[in-house]
């Protein structure tokens, strides 16, 4: 009786490319990489053309205190991203526990709860909290009615993720485990749970990512985050194209920051799916 090897995510998906493949791969790199350096060289001519790289755009990108507001706006987005990050996860986990649930009641109406808010915009959302719920006496602070609903919408995603870790894991350990007399809380708690989590750590890291995106429409609620210090800017300097420039590298850097963070995780994880040949060894 032998048991197939676990294979890697990415073998499991993606075949190797043969020697065709390869050559298309690099023809499509080096086409979309001269079109985007066009692209680039049009636009950066259109800007200098419209004085857009005049010093009075850029000097104030000199003073600490710029750098200091935006500073606390950023503050004010990591703020948000990681509380919203946190809520988001304990209610993925219950969500996802409710959706698996024998109970088919219960595990229906998790099921429209969690495509319920995968499906819901969460700019939509924050107008709820924003517009509805304070009509009926309700006071929120702009700081919740700006975390709560981002923090629903990844709840939704999140839940599936965990649903598909649980799948991950094999089923022949949770039947061995209810054979020696555990019960099924202690065998999702002791034994699934676990290396369920441990499957999806990467796909859990990017998923902030979404949400810092998300964090991006605090406008609406006048939360001073990173973009809404960057308006304040705008409005004080008359700069549109650098202050948004400035703002678009910190967003890429820090998203960029979060998905390596995520690769890193998962090549020190060894994060592997589990093959059917596993389940059920010949």
């Amino acid at each position: 009786m032998s048991a197939a090897s676990s294979v890697s995510m990415r073998d499991a998906l993606y075949e190797a490319p043969g020697p065709r493949t390869r050559r298309r791969i690099v023809v499509g790199t080096v086409v979309t990489s001269v079109a985007i350096v066009a692209i680039v060289a049009w636009v950066v001519a259109r800007l200098h053309e419209m004085g857009q790289f005049d010093s009075r755009y850029w000097y104030f990108f000199a003073q600490w205190s710029t750098w200091r507001f935006l500073l606390m706006g950023l503050a004010g987005t990591a703020e948000v991203a990681l509380c919203a990050g946190a809520i988001a996860l304990v209610l993925g986990i219950l969500f996802m526990l409710g959706r698996i649930s024998h109970n088919r009641v219960v595990s229906t109406v998790f099921r429209v709860v969690i495509n319920f808010f995968r499906g819901i915009p969460s700019l939509l959302l924050i107008y709820f909290f924003f517009l509805v719920i304070p009509s009926y006496g309700i006071k929120i602070p702009s700081f919740w009615m700006l975390t709560l609903p981002i923090a629903l919408t990844a709840s939704g995603v999140l839940a599936e993720v965990f649903r598909a870790g649980v799948n991950a894991v094999p089923k022949g350990q949770r039947e061995a485990a209810l054979s020696i007399g555990m019960t099924e809380g202690k065998v999702m708690r002791k034994i699934i749970l676990p290396q369920a989590i441990r499957y999806v750590i990467p796909s859990l890291i990017s998923q902030l990512v979404v949400v810092v995106k998300d964090t991006s429409v605090a406008y609406v609620v006048s939360y001073p985050d990173l973009l809404q210090n960057a308006r304040v800017l705008i409005s004080n300097y008359d700069a549109l194209v650098s202050v948004y420039f400035v703002v678009a590298i910190i967003y890429i850097l820090i998203n960029y920051a979060i998905n390596q963070w995520a690769v890193n995780l998962a090549r020190r994880s060894g994060a592997k799916v589990v093959t059917r040949s596993q389940e059920n060894p010949v």
